[in-house]
């Protein structure tokens, strides 16, 4: 799959992670513990990505140090009331959020209203601010190729940052399809000159060869240089465990492929 040893494709995961604990019943507990494992003796993680209501501790808990805080809107349904996801984006902007991951109303989306969940991604892009967006198009229920790569023009034309598989949170999640899908449209963006675009796959994202797949398969669409927490993601919470592994010389990449 890829000429990267565990370790090389450790240290050059563990910068993109967004760490995430989006389970309902997280408490202010599991924000201590999740806040406090994002800065490892290997570096630190990208983000953590929480709920809104933890937002508030998380950004005290990291204040300088280097980690972004980002939290999710429209999150996981991807629903249709656009004034409640706008206000919920400035919320979370006024309790310290760095970044929003936006669920795309990709039911609406499908259904033909393209308008509709454009006009929504563009009202919350200025609801942002300075922070970043990234919009999750829900690959694995939208299915169709053609659906896919017409969703993620969309949503950048509207205004995101970074185009984000998934939500974790439905039977199909991330997968190295979907992902060449968005990462092609992020090329043939960046080959007509417009802006940078970024990449975030989420959601089944847990081992080195899940790490290593993904690594290898943007090296060759958009090259080795390109990959940099500005331009790519992990979104998960149990993959930073097999990083720390790999970096710690320890034998916990057994049946991953190496």
């Amino acid at each position: 799959m890829t000429d990267m040893t565990p370790a090389e494709v450790a240290r050059r995961a563990l910068p993109l992670v967004d760490l995430t604990n989006l389970d309902d019943a997280c408490t202010t507990a599991d924000i201590d513990a999740l806040c406090a494992r994002a800065v490892t003796p290997h570096g630190s993680v990208a983000a953590v990505c929480i709920w809104p209501r933890h937002v508030v501790q998380a950004a005290s808990l990291l204040a300088g140090s280097g980690v972004n805080v980002a939290t999710v809107v429209n999150f996981p349904q991807g629903g249709d009331d656009t004034l409640a996801v706008v206000a919920g984006t400035k919320a979370a902007i006024a309790d310290g959020a760095d970044e929003i991951d936006l669920v795309m109303p990709y039911r609406a989306f499908v259904a033909g209203r393209r308008g509709f969940a454009e006009e929504q991604i563009r009202r919350v892009r200025v609801a942002c601010g300075e922070a970043l967006l990234k919009v999750i198009l829900e690959t694995g229920e939208i299915g169709d190729p053609l659906l896919i790569h017409a969703a993620s023009n969309v949503a950048i034309a509207a205004g995101a940052d970074f185009i984000k598989t998934s939500t974790g949170k439905v039977k199909v999640n991330a997968t190295l399809e979907a992902a060449e899908i968005m990462l092609t449209v992020i090329e043939e963006l960046r080959r007509e000159g417009g802006r940078e675009i970024g990449f975030k796959p989420a959601g089944g994202v847990r081992t080195l060869d899940d790490a290593a797949a993904y690594l290898t398969l943007v090296d060759r669409l958009l090259g080795a240089n390109w990959v940099s927490a500005t331009h790519f993601r992990f979104g998960a919470s149990g993959l930073l465990d097999a990083l720390l592994a790999a970096l710690d010389g320890r034998d916990d990449t057994a049946g991953q492929g190496y």
